[in-house]
């Protein structure tokens, strides 16, 4: 594996701005750089300056020039002198919003998600006591555990941006430690918001240290994946003590959220038998055989409070997982479903009561018809907590489709509350993804992510498509290009359409610059190159 990992986007800086109530506070952003409008009229030139896009910047240290990037030392421990600054005995930042303070957590978040709005004029209602408040009523997480200083916070909530989170993790048969490290920072490259590591196979600690050391964003696991390799894959041998001593684990690490199917309950197993496709949660299913075998509610339902206690301990967040989802559109919003989401909605008030950040996980499988309703009841049962969707995907017979299937609904439940998309590959339901795949899912959910964030009006949403669609009108296909979501292979689609190499200029194709097409300039000379 190659341990110093650097990548970069063209005609892009990497910039930070400081904070206000935090002087030292650096938030990370990149910066594109855009070429200037060209006129030529009455045989003159005149060259108009273009400003600067800002965006938003998952990529972490990797894209900054001055940070020298070793994997088996991993990164800059950005927030650890915050966390020694205030050594408290519950360390989280709901307790903190609760009562009345500002972390510097909370002033990065509002930074990042206004970027330079501030700058150029647009009114943005994001402040840190925006965020402080958001966060003291449930609203919105900071997934932020005290053993990952190596995050840059991020805030999952209705009232901020759209996030994505990716899903990587080994098995026992088809990859290693070293192909889901480069799995998880390529994903921070193309705009992963937060990383599940859902790990199954060998040396499962191992792999999650290296993914958290090297990390720039949050970190998520299933921990019950875990605890059932500590039993041999027997569901029945189970113990709440194997479970809890597994969470410690996890979060001495550094996890920063954990998926918990806490929400499955003896009496409402039952209610998936008469579906289509029963239950399709491994999760779900492990804790849902135990339940069966040993007649007994579930000790993820009993000892709640537990775990909520060992979570608050590290400001850990707990992602109530939907262990009853449905498999398919058929079983879409069913009796089963909707009793798991009653119970998360009794369970995040419980996790509030303790001062544990936490959110609800959704669907799965949902036709667009659908999707309001699920929207709908989650704000209603479960207290405007955040919602976490896969998806929805609104159909299902595309396999090998699947990102396009589920996006559409991304889209749509993105614009109606979701808090975060979890994104799906082209290989969902086939094969484990590769890291082309990780990139394809990422950015077809970035399209989902941002379209919603459109819809919902985001303080600076259009900012970004407003400069891409001027740099389309004027034949400025270099900014056209660094402005996109993946610009290299924005790059790459030009050139082999246009046979690039070929009698036409390098960049512009047969569609010259305005400055080609007044024959005013060599090809080498070409501003778009």
């Amino acid at each position: 594996m190659n341990n110093n990992i650097k990548f970069s986007y063209p005609d892009s800086e990497k910039v930070y701005m400081n904070g206000k109530i935090f002087p030292e506070l650096k938030v990370a952003m990149r910066k594109i750089n855009l070429t200037p409008t060209i006129e030529i009229v009455d045989g003159k030139r005149s060259e108009t300056p273009n400003y600067p896009v800002y965006v938003y910047d998952t990529s972490g240290p990797y894209s900054d020039p001055n940070v020298k990037i070793d994997l088996k030392k991993g990164l800059p421990k950005l927030r650890e002198q915050w966390i020694e600054k205030r050594k408290e005995s519950v360390p989280t930042q709901m307790y903190y919003a609760k009562h009345g303070i500002i972390t510097p957590e909370m002033e990065y978040v509002a930074i990042r998600e206004n970027m330079n709005c501030e700058e150029l004029g647009i009114e943005t209602h994001i402040t840190p006591q925006f965020v402080r408040d958001e966060i003291a009523e449930g609203r919105a997480v900071i997934p932020a555990n005290i053993n990952h200083p190596e995050s840059e916070p991020m805030i999952i909530g209705r009232n901020f941006l759209v996030k994505i989170n990716t899903n990587i993790g080994n098995s026992a048969t088809y990859s290693g430690i070293h192909e889901e490290v480069e799995k998880a920072v390529w994903s921070c490259k193309w705009g992963g918001d937060t990383l599940m590591d859902l790990s199954t196979g060998e040396n499962i600690h191992e792999t999650r240290e290296w993914i958290l050391r090297n990390c720039p964003v949050p970190v998520g696991t299933v921990p019950m994946y875990q605890a059932f390799e500590k039993v041999d894959g027997k569901a029945e041998n189970l113990t709440w003590d194997i479970f809890r001593d597994t969470l410690i684990e996890q979060c001495k690490q550094g996890v920063d959220y954990f998926t918990i199917h806490c929400g499955i309950r003896l009496k409402n197993i039952h209610l998936a038998e008469s579906r289509l496709t029963g239950m399709v949660s491994r999760g779900g299913s492990i804790i849902s055989k135990w339940c069966i075998t040993h007649n007994k509610e579930s000790f993820l339902y009993s000892h709640f409070d537990d775990i909520c206690d060992i979570c608050a301990k590290y400001d850990v967040a707990i992602s109530l997982g939907d262990g009853l989802r449905p498999g398919c559109t058929f079983d879409a919003n069913d009796k089963a479903q909707f009793a798991e989401l009653d119970t998360m909605g009794e369970l995040i008030e419980r996790a509030w009561n303790k001062n544990v950040q936490a959110f609800i996980e959704g669907p799965g499988h949902v036709p667009m018809n659908k999707i309001k309703e699920n929207m709908d009841r989650q704000i209603e049962k479960c207290h405007n907590a955040p919602f976490y969707t896969l998806g929805p995907l609104v159909t299902d017979i595309a396999p090998g489709y699947d990102h396009i299937t589920s996006a559409i609904g991304a889209a749509q439940i993105g614009w109606l509350g979701t808090a975060m998309l979890c994104y799906v590959t082209p290989k969902e339901h086939l094969a484990l993804p590769n890291k082309d795949d990780v990139r394809v899912g990422v950015v077809t959910y970035k399209i989902a992510a941002h379209a919603a964030d459109l819809a919902k009006g985001h303080p600076g949403a259009a900012i970004r498509d407003n400069a891409l669609s001027k740099a389309r009108y004027e034949f400025r296909w270099k900014d056209q290009f660094n402005l996109s979501l993946d610009p290299e292979k924005a790059l790459e689609y030009y050139k082999t359409s246009n046979n690039v190499g070929g009698k036409y200029c390098t960049m512009c194709g047969p569609n010259f610059c305005a400055m080609h097409i007044s024959h005013t300039l060599n090809e080498q000379d070409c501003l778009t190159k």
